[in-house]
């Protein structure tokens, strides 16, 4: 392959990987050709596509700033690289199924978060993460129960809802200032006027007093 080639499908693999923040990486090796479409047709439903890569070339097409830097430690031998906008939970379900259906399918891992999750076993604990509707339907969940059931569920295993919790917190709008407090309502004291002296008081002990006019 010339490195004018090489080159052109670097640039053709960053262009796909843009904006992608997960991947999962199977080997396509062995797979028949009826196989390899009916998987196709399956990620495409969910909004996924697979691309099967030169490992070289995948690695130099991720930039320095990209949410995927990293994910080559899954590529070894020959590579499919599946990405798109289901969620990773959706995804690791799917390559489940899939393994199910083929026990000779390798699934070599998911890469998110910049965290490696190698393997089957690895594909197994991503799939139990809940997705964006289950995330959003054990918040509520969590808010209608008793505070100590809420606390829990915060400091439940590996932290998830804490970690839904803040996913959805990084999602929102940003550049929304928070309203600014009410003002302190004024004391009775600050709030009174100086009261008057009355009419034809005295005056102060110790000063003269006016004579009386003739």
């Amino acid at each position: 392959m010339s490195k004018k080639v090489k080159n052109l499908i670097t640039r053709q693999l960053g262009e796909r990987f843009k904006g992608v923040e997960s991947v999962a990486v199977i080997n396509p090796r062995g797979i028949p050709a009826t196989r390899n479409n009916q998987i196709r047709r399956k990620l495409r439903e969910s909004k996924l596509r697979m691309t099967v890569v030169k490992n070289t070339l995948a690695k130099r097409a991720v930039g320095d700033d990209s949410k995927i830097k990293g994910f080559d430690k899954l590529l070894d031998g020959p590579s499919a690289v599946i990405y798109g906008e289901a969620s990773i939970a959706q995804l690791a379900r799917l390559l489940l199924d899939e393994k199910k259906n083929d026990e000779k399918l390798e699934l070599r891992g998911i890469f998110f978060d910049g965290e490696v999750y190698a393997g089957e076993e690895g594909v197994k604990t991503v799939s139990t993460m809940p997705t964006r509707e289950e995330a959003i339907g054990r918040i509520v969940a969590a808010l209608m129960a008793p505070g100590s059931k809420l606390a829990g569920a915060l400091k439940g295993p590996g932290g998830k809802l804490g970690a839904i919790l803040k996913a959805i917190e990084e999602k929102a709008p940003k550049g929304e200032e928070p309203a600014p407090a009410a003002p302190a309502a004024a004391t009775p004291e600050a709030a009174a006027p100086e009261a008057a002296a009355p009419a034809g008081e005295a005056p102060a002990a110790g000063g003269d007093a006016a004579p009386a006019s003739a």
